[in-house]
């Protein structure tokens, strides 16, 4: 973060000094909502979760080298005392954006895929400059703001990834950091029963090439070619338009497009006559489109095509439980995609799934255990129901549907012509689990997927041999001084 006075915090978020706060004192490392992660020179931001409080461990904070603590109500440490803690946040990283001319924004919004391209465009850029993005799926009004406040002077790249819920929230996020670069990767039916119509989902994802500066400007609206929806908002801007994907049409392409035996992508990166090949690190065919939208706003950042190219190949995996791979001793590979589901991440899922059963010598068993995808409204039960269908026509090995949501799953399943228990439904994870130790065997391969709200994670860090650090991680949140995550101060799970 931009150092600052507590006194120019104080007057940035409209609050007042208490706690024996010093109005001359400077806060010079990052800002931080979880009191374990204050560095020396720190602001802690005490929220009211909806399982933490975090003005409980104000002073634990300040004797962790936090300057003071920005709250809502007096505590007994140094502090900024505001009104609206939300509000606060949003107006301290509006000034932070505002302190940063050199600085290019890029903002990436989409129906899925958001986490990973900004993955990608975080590693790709690092190449050429010092870059910032967001840690995990920090892209709601508190993680947004939260990764702004990392930049400083020498940040030459800012990337951002931006969520909603409904109408107005993308626009809310642009203005506390006006992107000059903004990337729409798809438009899903995740999230329907909340928006109630993919045509409104796309109003929202809309809001964001809207906030672009015009072309004159420097504005860069990047669109994918392969998805009509997003076209659509071409009208909707007046910044220049970049398309990408594998439709002939796009400006920036993928061209022979193959899987190797971990489903892992390449491909040839094409823009007009140049071509360069990519191979992926990261697993499944979906990531073409994520890594096109990265690559094009790195050839808008100055990097030619080879270097993209080449930043593309060496890019990992860097946030958890997204395709993620474990190879056991026994041969059993474990696919853990269990962060978040919607009907289109599902599909790509079980692809990958039989895509990397059928490679090698085609004998792998491939296993799809799978839990519910929340909040599709009335369309539920039909859209888990095609998921099923959708494993039996992929030639899925077994099936396992856990929870009574995603029972239809099962069904689907069975009218598609699945017999003989290679589609079954399960009661919950203990269920699951019970029955992958019994007929689990060596080279076979599971895939885990679910919303983030059936913790279906935990079932995949078992599988994986990570049943101790599981059990861990878990305790360490119920004890949780601060947050680790956007998501647990609102109540909120993931965002379109």
């Amino acid at each position: 973060m931009i150092a600052m006075t507590l006194g120019e915090i104080a007057t940035i978020v409209g609050g007042r000094l208490a706690g024996g706060a010093s109005a001359s004192a400077r806060v010079s490392a990052p800002v931080e909502f979880d009191s374990r992660k204050i560095a020396a020179g720190g602001l802690f931001l005490a929220f009211a979760g909806e399982h933490v409080d975090g003005h409980d461990y104000a002073a634990t904070a300040i004797a962790s080298g936090a300057v003071a603590a920005i709250v809502t109500r007096p505590v007994d440490a140094p502090s900024i005392v505001v009104g609206d803690a939300h509000a606060a946040l949003a107006a301290l990283a509006a000034a932070v954006a505002r302190r940063l001319p050199a600085t290019t924004v890029i903002a990436v919004t989409g129906s899925s895929g958001k986490t990973s391209t900004k993955d990608l465009l975080a590693q790709v850029l690092s190449t050429v400059g010092s870059t910032v993005a967001p840690p995990e799926s920090f892209n709601n009004e508190l993680g947004h703001p939260y990764t702004v406040l990392l930049a400083s002077a020498a940040t030459r790249f800012l990337v951002l990834e931006t969520s909603a819920r409904g109408l107005g929230h993308i626009r809310y996020l642009t203005q506390i950091a006006p992107p000059r670069i903004g990337v729409v990767l798809n438009v899903g039916s995740a999230h329907l029963g909340e928006f109630g119509s993919r045509e409104a989902i796309a109003s929202a994802k809309g809001e964001l090439v809207e906030a672009l500066p015009d072309a004159a400007e420097g504005g860069v609206a990047i669109l994918n070619a392969d998805d009509p929806l997003v076209m659509a908002m071409a009208p909707r801007t007046t910044a220049r338009i970049v398309t990408v994907g594998e439709s002939v049409r796009a400006e920036v392409r993928a061209g022979e497009v193959s899987v190797d035996e971990l489903g892992r992508p390449r491909f040839r990166l094409s823009v007009g006559d140049e071509s360069v090949p990519v191979r992926l690190r990261l697993s499944g065919e979906h990531h073409v489109g994520n890594a096109l939208a990265a690559a094009a706003v790195g050839l808008e950042c100055g990097m030619d095509l080879a270097a993209v190219g080449a930043a593309l190949s060496a890019a990992e995996t860097r946030s958890r439980w997204r395709m993620e791979l474990t190879e056991r001793t026994d041969g059993v590979l474990i696919v853990n995609d269990s962060y978040n589901a919607n009907p289109e991440s599902m599909r790509a899922a079980l692809k990958s799934l039989a895509a990397i059963a059928r490679a090698g010598d085609g004998r792998r068993r491939s296993w799809a255990v799978l839990g519910p995808m929340a909040e599709l409204g009335p369309d539920a039960a039909a859209e888990h129901d095609a998921i099923g269908r959708l494993a039996v026509r992929l030639d899925i090995s077994r099936l396992i549907a856990v929870g009574e949501v995603a029972r239809p799953i099962a069904h689907g399943a069975a009218l598609e012509g699945s017999w003989n228990g290679e589609a079954v439904w399960v009661a919950d994870t203990a269920a699951a689990a019970e029955l992958l130790d019994e007929q689990l065997r060596p080279g076979d391969v599971v895939l885990v997927k679910a919303s983030r709200s059936a913790r279906l994670e935990r079932l995949a860090l078992l599988l994986a041999g990570d049943a101790h650090r599981a059990a861990g991680r878990r305790n360490r949140n119920a004890a949780n001084p601060g947050m680790t995550n956007p998501s647990d101060l609102d109540g909120g799970g993931s965002r379109q």
